[in-house]
Order: C-alpha cells, then structure tokens, then sequence
C-alpha cells in the first residue's frame, strides 16, 4: 500500500439538521478521504461501522484507485467529522442518509458526468446505511448505484446481539500513550479477521485522539451509545427497504458473526434473485475488507460489476 498519509483528509459543509439546509443549528463539517481519478465516473462509496473512520478503508481504496475514484467517509461523530449537538440525532437513520446524499451530490457535481455511477461499500452499520440510499433512489436523483457490497450485515439484526454491543460502546477511556491504546484495541476488539502488526498499528493510529492533558482517547462521541440503552434496544428490521432493492449486492459474511446470522443471510437471498452470499472462514464480526484475500474479492466483484453492459 502507498503511503497512507499522503491521503489528506477533505471536508464537506451538510446542515447540522438533518435534511434541512436552513436551520437554528446551522453547518457542520463532514471528513472524507478522495483516492484516485477525480473525473472517474465509477466511484466507490465506503462506510464504516458503528465507531471505525474512514481510515479502515485506505487498504481497499489504494488496490482501487487505479481503475475507481474512491471516497470514504468519516460519519458524524466518528474520526475528523464534527460531533453532533444533539445525542439523539446519532439514533436516526435520517442523519446518515442525509448526510451521505450531500456528499453523494458533491461528488456527482464534481465528477459532471451523465454516466456517474455509485458502487457502494459499507462495513456493518455503514452496509446499512448504503441499504437505505440505495432503497429510496428517486428519479429526480442524478447518481446511481450500481451494486452494494455490505459487510457482515443485513436488514434483521436481533436485539440480543446488540445488547452485547451496548456493553462496550461509548465508553472513552484513556491511555498514557498510542501503544496502550493498541493493545487495548486487540484486547478487546471482536474477531474482524487476522490482521498483521501493520494493520493494528494502522486502526489505532487513525483511531486515536489526543487531549490537552496528554492522554489519549477513542477518536468517536461517546454519545454514538445513547441508542443503546437497554430501554431502547430491540430488533433491527429493515426488510422493507431490502425488498425494494433492485440492484446486485455482494454479501460478506463473517462464520462465527452473531450479527448475519446464517439464517438472516438465506432468507436474504430468496428475497433477492441477484445476491451473492460469501462466508468468510475463521472470521466474526465484521470483516474489515484489509487483507489481501478481502480486498481482491471485493475488487474482482467491484470490476466485474463495472465491466457489464449497461
């Protein structure tokens, strides 16, 4: 992989209100990172999951850059993008999708062409999220999506999973220095895949925030975990908006993931004629999409999407 730092992160302006352009909250600042042609018009989109950045991606999108713009994107509250006001805002789906569809324009007003296509990449929550764009494309929208490739996720998430999850989430602990907090990283991180000493180092530095006392912290808002209260978790149901798609899609699923379940991802595919399951030995939730065997499954797929006739 090239090297990463020479990746500059970009910014974007969206309504600090969901879907309101005018609004008492005013602007807030979104973090992007942009790989490869600008005037490409085959762009991949990546999302990350409930606390990553869009610094997990910089693996895949250096092995894409030559034949994909790619732009991966930092969610309110995670990595450089600015924290939101309001807690609650995090729990709906309207801050992301909103969110996305600003940057989606952005780009397309860039890239200026009649042929822009998305090929969306989202890990766990960011697949979700990607789901919902892609269900609600209207035709008044200029981009379209040609294919998702989600990430150990899927429209059925049982709540007993994410009660696990709500353990963990927006705790902020601190650390003397960045090895500490890599160490904690790999102690408590859930099986993603086997990464190497590189890639380690690479999650934790991008995952890593300094405080003016010297310590360091998780580079994500605490309050991302305000859904998670035990009051408030229950199933995720999104089959509606899976039914609706009309698109090929690319499923990765980790085999010891409690989050795809194996059921989940059947009933997936007789809902949908054009989805290709993939389970990923060895691998729980969710796989990163950072080594070599990840990345060139996804690039093979992405290329043979993009190659089709139209």
């Amino acid at each position: 992989m090239k090297n990463s730092a020479a990746i500059a992160w970009k910014f974007l302006s969206v309504p600090a209100q969901p879907g309101k352009m005018k609004s008492g909250r005013g602007w807030r600042q979104l973090a992007y990172t942009d790989w490869g042609n600008p005037k490409n018009e085959h762009v991949v989109v990546c999302a990350h999951g409930l606390t990553r950045n869009c610094r997990d991606f910089d693996f895949l999108a250096a092995a894409l850059e030559q034949d994909f713009r790619v732009i991966c994107v930092d969610m309110a509250g995670r990595g450089r993008s600015d924290w939101l006001k309001e807690a609650e805002d995090y729990n709906s789906a309207a801050t992301y999708v909103s969110d996305m569809e600003h940057v989606l324009e952005h780009v397309y007003r860039q890239n200026d062409s009649d042929s822009f296509r998305i090929y969306w990449v989202g890990v766990s929550m960011g697949g979700l999220i990607g789901m919902l764009l892609a269900a609600r494309q209207r035709p008044a929208v200029s981009y379209r999506f040609r294919t998702l490739v989600m990430s150990d996720i899927g429209p059925h998430v049982p709540s007993g999973i994410l009660s696990l999850f709500a353990a963990t989430i927006g705790k902020d602990p601190r650390f003397r220095s960045l090895s500490e907090l890599e160490s904690h990283m790999r102690a408590t991180a859930l099986p993603y895949s086997p990464l190497t000493d590189t890639q380690w180092h690479h999650l934790a530095l991008y995952s890593a925030r300094e405080y003016e006392d010297g310590t360091i912290g998780y580079r994500y808002d605490p309050a991302i975990s305000s859904g998670f209260r035990p009051d408030r978790i229950k199933d995720i149901d999104l089959w509606a908006y899976w039914n609706r798609l009309d698109l090929p899609v690319l499923v990765l699923r980790g085999e010891k993931s409690g989050v795809l379940t194996p059921e989940t991802a059947g009933e997936m595919q007789l809902h949908r004629s054009n989805v290709q399951i993939t389970e990923l030995a060895g691998i729980g939730h969710a796989p990163m999409l950072m080594d070599a065997d990840q990345i060139n499954l996804v690039r093979d797929y992405l290329l043979k999407i993009r190659n089709r006739t139209e």
